[in-house]
């Protein structure tokens, strides 16, 4: 995984990685951008990174979202299997602006989901909606895509805890990419450029064509070793296995969309959602 801030605090300091956020300074395919995409609407958790999200049919006054990895709970890394829903939680996020700016504290009321089942994700819910937001911080939800992202699509991570922008494509797919006790299903594999590190777990990774949030930023192969804790290895649907050391892994997000029904409640036995149930 791409590790929450505690596991990776001293990896950065040998590596030397500053401890202290760093904005990214622009590149040329930035400023050719058809979205302009800004930290505005990311959030930065104890340890991880994050974003406030909707679907495209949830309403002005429903409860708010965070999205971020199932590897994040504060509750610890579920287990193979483990699928948590409607969990009670006081869990506080910190709110950007569009230049990386902390705006306001947002508290959970609930994890709404959560699992590293297939899939690598926690869903919060918030106790304010996207209105009271809007209204008192001047921040925007970021939309969640609900169809299949595309290989070779222009995509950026964008780290809410290190405010730190990644500018890469997607590469292509993980039929399953398997991590120590986990796998998950039809990974997004980055271009080496997204050279993500420990505390960008979590961060929205958005299309640059549509500004829509298309995966959540989770892993990378550290050292090159096959299938271990985070040296993530990909196997294909004959079961071959494929190393690629320093290379980058999001999941995607638009299987989140079908899942979540009126009000932002999470229904997973909405027609069309697969997500693993508890």
């Amino acid at each position: 995984m791409n590790k929450p801030l505690a596991a990776v605090t001293l990896s950065l300091l040998l590596t030397g990685v500053a401890a202290a956020p760093a904005m990214a300074s622009a590149s040329a395919s930035d400023t050719a951008s058809a979205v302009a995409v800004t930290y505005a609407g990311t959030v930065a958790l104890s340890n991880c990174s994050g974003s406030v999200v909707r679907t495209p049919n949830s309403q002005p006054g429903d409860p708010a979202l965070v999205l971020s990895n199932g590897h994040c709970l504060e509750t610890g890394f579920p287990a193979a299997g483990e699928v948590l829903v409607n969990r009670a939680s006081s869990r506080t996020f910190s709110l950007l602006n569009a230049s990386g700016s902390k705006v306001a504290t947002l508290r959970a009321s609930k994890i709404a989901y959560g699992t590293m089942t297939d899939t690598d994700v926690s869903l919060y819910q918030l106790t304010k909606t996207y209105a009271q937001i809007q209204s008192q911080y001047g921040i925007a939800a970021l939309t969640l895509n609900d169809a299949h992202p595309v290989q070779g699509s222009s995509i950026k991570v964008v780290s809410g805890y290190w405010k730190r922008t990644y500018s890469c494509s997607v590469d292509g797919f993980a039929y399953r990419l398997k991590e120590g006790a986990w796998t998950w299903k039809d990974s997004v594999r980055y271009t080496s450029s997204c050279n993500t590190i420990g505390g960008t777990s979590g961060s929205p990774v958005i299309d640059t064509t549509t500004g829509k949030v298309v995966a959540v930023n989770n892993t990378g192969n550290e050292d090159g070793q096959r299938c271990t804790d985070n040296n993530p290895c990909e196997v294909d649907e004959s079961g071959n296995v494929t190393v690629r050391q320093g290379i980058n892994y999001a999941q995607q997000t638009y299987t989140l969309v079908p899942c979540i029904g009126p009000g932002n409640q999470i229904d997973l036995t909405r027609p069309g959602c697969t997500l693993p149930k508890p």
